[in-house]
């Protein structure tokens, strides 16, 4: 399929005390300009200009797609239509916020009477169509709704989570604290260590595009304690429990050397271009643009070895920021949104199915769609947040979500990922593409009647360069791509599959897996 691209614009935010302005060039393209005023800086009009323009550093709006819980059929092509419109609405937004920061300077009502409150009444406008189509359709209409339109500017001092306290991680609930399957893993706490640069300047939000990440989203991960949770095997991946179904099925599907790329998301926003705001790499099914149909991923190639596994298995681009730029650094959803720099090939992209450690797994449906974390949680809050990053070498003793590591010389980047293991036992999707599919309890058991199914892990490694740590600034950093607004941040990262193994083989993985095999 090649490299197939989509559309979308660009951001720019500051954290701390760091202003930012953007420059339009022409072509239609945008160049974004950091301008940084130490908070130990003062007395002169051009720091408080700075400093003043500083104070939002991003926006934050509540995310409808989450609180819908009930779609008809009928609807569902409007309402997903209507929810990448949001997206859409709060990616203009933020573009606005990034690029007149020296009005923002001379009027401390700008943001909300320029920014704020037009957004508001655009996306009460798109939430009453969402309520039309549904009711349309015959669905209850959710009256709630109506309050998620206002949105809020979030101070580049402290951004904050959906539950109102800056930084606090929510994860891991009820997602395995036994032996590390299926974890949500809390590693919110801890994972400061090692940021003090030792001038107290205060960091701004950097990246190669003005946006992120920033310093203070790195850590040496020679300097953070031990905090892998029991149970985390080889490759740091969950170990099978010592019951159950002990067995695991592999598959091989490649690295993406044939830059299988695009900016939909299938899942999320179909029949919607650039819905996803950020750049994917795609192993397994080759035909995953926002317009594929079932039938259309069921007849599609696969660069997986096996033929019969025609899966999609897809996530955000890594990036290296180090002032070079890729293919897409004129296009939508890449260059002009600020996903910008090297795009970076995992050297390995292992693919692994496990079981459940209380008892057999069942197969998966055809068509299953499973998305994990959370790629607006940096805004949203950590509840979902589910990926975790580490180096090889210390991926049994370290597992940061909200941190990308510097790793020592030697040591490769690790991007680990385990998916919801809990099947409704009906839907293959449902309105918020979460609540058919869940975590297992604590003791590794399915709850409400849910089934367990093959647990999919993701393990992709990459050889990145190491950013340093220059005057509080980050020098050569890589990212994962992101919706503007999210600043880069790791803890945005986030992993989809849809499944497509044919019944055989999907058998022959149950099989494997109940039976304790180790299968390839």
């Amino acid at each position: 399929m090649g490299r197939n691209t989509r559309k979308r614009r660009t951001p720019l935010a500051t954290k701390a005390i760091a202003a930012s302005a953007a420059l339009a060039l022409g072509g239609g393209g945008l160049i974004w300009a950091n301008f940084y005023a130490s908070a130990h800086e003062s007395g002169t009009d051009q720091n408080q200009t700075r400093a003043a323009a500083a104070q939002i550093a991003t926006i934050q709006c509540p995310d409808v797609g989450q609180k819908i819980t009930d779609v008809p059929d009928g609807a569902r092509s409007g309402v997903d239509t209507e929810l990448a419109n949001l997206d859409k609405q709060i990616t203009e937004a933020y573009a606005r916020l990034a690029s007149t920061r020296q009005a923002q300077s001379g009027d401390s009502g700008f943001v909300q009477n320029a920014i704020l409150g037009p957004l508001k009444d655009k996306r009460t406008a798109a939430i009453d169509r969402i309520q039309i189509n549904i009711k349309r359709a015959g669905g209850s209409g959710q009256d709630t709704l109506d309050q998620l339109a206002p949105c809020s500017g979030v101070p580049a001092e402290q951004p904050q989570t959906n539950d109102g306290e800056a930084g606090q991680d929510q994860n891991g609930d009820g997602q395995d604290q036994g032996d590390g399957q299926d974890q949500g893993q809390d590693q919110g706490d801890g994972q400061d260590q090692g940021q003090d640069q030792g001038d107290g300047q205060d960091q701004g939000n950097g990246g190669q595009a003005g946006n992120g990440p920033s310093a203070d989203d790195f850590v040496d991960i020679t300097q953070v304690q031990a905090n892998a949770q029991k149970g985390v095997g080889a490759n740091g991946l969950p170990a099978n429990g010592r019951s159950g179904s002990r067995g695991s099925f592999t598959t091989k599907c490649g690295t993406n050397s044939n830059d299988n790329h695009n900016t939909d998301n299938v899942i999320v926003a179909p029949g919607v271009s650039n819905g996803a705001h950020h750049l994917h790499d795609y192993v397994g099914n080759q035909n995953n643009d926002a317009f594929a149909s079932d039938e259309d991923l069921a007849n599609a190639d696969t660069t997986c070895q096996n033929q019969g596994d025609k899966s999609s298995y897809f996530w955000p681009v890594l990036r290296l920021q180090d002032g070079t730029q890729d293919f897409d650094q004129n296009n939508a959803g890449g260059g002009t949104e600020g996903n910008v720099g090297k795009i970076l090939e995992p050297t390995v992209a292992q693919l692994k199915f496990v079981g459940n450690k209380r008892g057999p797994v069942v197969a998966m449906p055809t068509a299953l769609r499973i998305i994990t974390g959370d790629a607006k949680a940096f805004v949203n809050g950590n509840a979902n947040a589910n990926v975790n990053w580490s180096c090889t070498g210390f991926e049994n003793q370290v597992q940061l979500k909200d941190k990308y590591p510097i790793c020592p010389e030697g040591s490769d980047v690790v991007r680990t990922t385990n998916f919801q293991s809990c099947w409704d036992g009906q839907n293959i999707d449902s309105a918020n593409h979460r609540t058919h599919v869940a975590f297992v309890q604590a003791d590794g058991s399915c709850a409400g009647g849910f089934q367990a199914i093959p647990q999919l892990q993701v393990r992709l490694v990459y050889d990145v360069p190491a950013p340093t740590i220059e005057n509080g600034q980050v020098v050569n950093p890589y990212a994962v791509d992101t919706f503007p607004e999210q600043l880069h941040k790791p803890i945005t990262d986030h992993n989809d599959f849809i499944n497509f193994f044919d019944t055989n083989l999907m058998n022959k993985m149950v099989n494997c897996i109940n039976n304790g095999q180790r299968c390839r």
